[in-house]
């Protein structure tokens, strides 16, 4: 049992179903799973990596991974213990896969707030949840500039999301189209009568198989490589730390996004550190459970 508030989502990729949503009882009876809107942190770098990709910026091009960067006069970092290996110029795929806040940031002159809201919505984000399936799927300030804009790029400042908006994210790119969730109540589902608008720019299946090499090389040779070993298909996956509160009231949220052949996974646990913590240990279980 963890004791601070957490959730989980389980999406079928091909149809959008939810196979589980759970809340732990850190929550205390809120609906996390479902309707937390906190910061998703490194998860959201997938929604960056596409908008890039659109920009232009292929997996094997140059991005610039510096211990720091700073937009108008306040420095963003890598996490604590980022290995010094994959400083300097790297490919956009070894920024993903080690997580290197700094290649993202300083990629800004390449992107605006546009960009980053069209991509959001190609993998499932900023839109309305159907009533099929009441729940937040995120959402992404589409006026952000300057440092807000680039913490954005992070999955930081105003970004917000919820366990069942970034599991639509990894079922997006499973699916290599925008998925919309719908919950299984039993032998009729639960059928929204419309879903949310198509996105404006839709997801391509070129963009999505690029999306889902990076999240294969954040498991084969990255964060989340506690998932290297798992029984089945290959595991793609992207880890998460989110920065919270002010103050003695600062935390580390742990977030971990996943999908293995039809089954999308997303964790969150407030506090809990680390996204290859506490929430890679769930989704590992999860998954070894399943196969």
């Amino acid at each position: 049992d963890i004791p601070a508030p957490s959730g989980m989502v389980v999406l079928r990729p091909s149809t959008g179903e939810v196979l589980a949503a759970a809340s732990g009882p850190g929550s205390e009876g809120l609906n996390t799973a479902m309707l937390a809107s906190v910061a998703p942190g490194s998860t959201f770098k997938v929604v960056t990596a596409l908008a890039l990709l659109r920009s232009g910026v292929g997996p094997d091009d140059t991005v610039s991974c510096t211990p720091e960067a700073t937009v108008d006069g306040y420095t963003i970092s890598n996490y604590p213990g980022y290995p010094a290996a994959s400083l300097g110029d790297i490919t956009l795929t070894e920024a993903i896969a080690q997580s290197c806040n700094t290649a993202l940031v300083n990629s800004t002159d390449r992107l605006t707030a546009g960009d980053m809201a069209e991509a959001a919505e190609a993998l499932g984000l900023n839109r309305e949840a159907p009533d099929a399936a009441a729940g937040f799927l995120g959402s992404y300030p589409d006026d952000a500039s300057g440092t807000g804009f680039a913490a954005s790029l992070i999955g930081q400042g105003e970004v917000l999301a919820s366990p069942l908006a970034m599991a639509t994210v990894a079922a997006s790119i499973q699916a290599g189209t925008t998925v919309t969730p719908t919950l299984v109540t039993g032998p009729a589902d639960i059928t929204a009568e419309s879903g949310p608008a198509e996105p404006a720019v839709p997801l391509t299946t070129d963009e999505a198989e690029v999306l889902q090499g990076l999240m294969a090389s954040v498991v084969t040779g990255g964060t989340a490589n506690l998932l290297a070993d798992v029984p089945g298909a290959p595991v793609h996956a992207k880890t998460g730390s989110a920065e919270a509160g002010d103050g003695d009231d600062a935390r580390v949220d742990s977030w971990m996004i996943a999908f293995q052949d039809d089954v999308a996974v997303a964790v969150f646990v407030q506090g809990g550190g680390h996204g290859a913590g506490v929430a890679g240990e769930a989704v590992e279980a999860l998954l070894r459970a399943l196969a």
